[in-house]
């Protein structure tokens, strides 16, 4: 796997029970992942050299983040190992100008969007709409909320055009919630799709995810699950794929964004799925048969633990599983910032207002904002 970060981490765990032999490309032997795999290589993703040496002996390349270059990966291909997502597919989540484009070939509804060239372009996108506020995006290098604008004027759009890469305009869409379709599948087309979550962000970074999303109706749940195979067959994803979407208050549902590899908005799968995102992404990336996708409880709320003042979150263990022995804490080994995601809890029963809030309370007390 290249990439040492959480997903690398709990990929790894997912893979220990199938005997699975893990090799990590690491930036450093002190990311997540690399402080529990016994195969640790320092180096640098986007040096080819790099790459090669690593993937010699692999039966397969995956990653954790998309960030690897594509023609990176065509090397690898070119050299004979499998690399699953193949660049082919990853480029449509590593550059949002290449997945609109597909989108739209394959007809999946998005938010009226187009590259724009300049602020005055982006003054020109927005009269083309409803006018200001619009999004914008660069096409390539965001995540949690970095690498995007909300821009009120011609004159707020100057600062996505320093990075030198092309700028994505979106329309500002006026959802009423954000929901995400994840889905797995495997070389020889086998697909499956966990229930439709909905994720709940703050200032740009997940924050809560409630499986399944409350009060969805069965018709549009399908319809966003399908949508996500049609995604995943159209491009030619292998392993996890992550459709976050936009759900409008005239029942539409829009694609946001795309993630080929386990997601944040998956983490809830750890305990609340008979077969989690993680497993399921090592068995497709291996060309194994696909784990069953269905909930265990009927509610699983997950809650990102976010870094804040309370460096010692080892002593807030024994309040949280004194409080809830059901609580399911995943820690990733990284040192405490404020701000920066440092771990998740999973709750899970039959009462939502229930695990909603004990789930809130464990992760705002492992932060340190809530002390009783």
């Amino acid at each position: 796997m290249v990439g040492g970060g959480q997903l690398a981490r709990m990929t790894h765990e997912a893979g220990i029970p199938l005997g699975i032999k893990f090799k990590l490309l690491s930036d450093t032997p002190q990311d997540s992942a690399a402080q529990v795999v016994s195969d640790v290589v320092i180096g640098d993703y986007r040096d080819l050299e790099t790459l090669r040496a690593f993937a010699q002996g692999c039966d397969v390349i995956t990653f954790d983040h998309e960030h690897v270059p594509t023609e990176h990966l065509r090397a690898l291909e070119a050299d004979g190992i499998p690399v699953r997502p193949g660049p082919d597919a990853l480029v449509h989540a590593q550059d949002k100008g290449v997945m609109r484009a597909k989108l739209d070939a394959i007809g999946v509804p998005c938010p009226r969007h187009r590259i724009v060239e300049d602020p005055a372009d982006v003054e020109r996108f927005a009269a083309e709409g409803d006018g200001f506020p619009v999004v914008l995006k660069t096409v390539r290098g965001g995540y949690d909320g970095k690498g995007v604008w909300i821009v009120r004027s011609a004159e707020e759009a100057s600062e996505p055009f320093r990075a030198g890469v092309p700028v994505l305009a979106e329309e500002k869409v006026a959802f009423v919630r954000e929901l995400a379709a994840n889905v797995v599948r495997s070389p020889h087309g086998q697909a499956v799709s966990y229930p439709v979550v909905e994720s709940i962000q703050v200032d740009g970074v997940c924050d809560t995810v409630i499986a399944p999303a409350p009060g969805l109706s069965a018709e549009l749940s399908a319809q966003a699950q399908q949508l996500a195979l049609k995604v995943a067959k159209e491009l030619g994803v292998v392993g996890h794929l992550a459709v976050e979407l936009f759900e409008t208050a005239d029942g539409r549902i829009l694609v946001n964004e795309l993630a080929m590899r386990p997601h944040n908005s998956g983490h809830w799968t750890q305990d609340g799925a008979v077969t989690s995102q993680f497993a399921n992404h090592v068995r497709a990336v291996l060309d194994l048969p696909l784990g069953d996708p269905r909930p265990r409880a009927r509610w699983t709320v997950m809650a990102n633990v976010l870094g804040g003042d309370y460096p010692d979150m080892y002593s807030a263990y024994l309040h949280c599983m004194a409080r809830d022995p059901g609580l399911k804490i995943h820690m990733y080994g990284k040192d405490v910032k404020p701000g920066r995601k440092v771990g998740h809890v999973n709750t899970y029963g039959d009462d939502l207002a229930d695990v909603r809030e004990r789930a809130s309370h464990a992760a705002g007390y492992l932060r340190g904002t809530i002390t009783e």
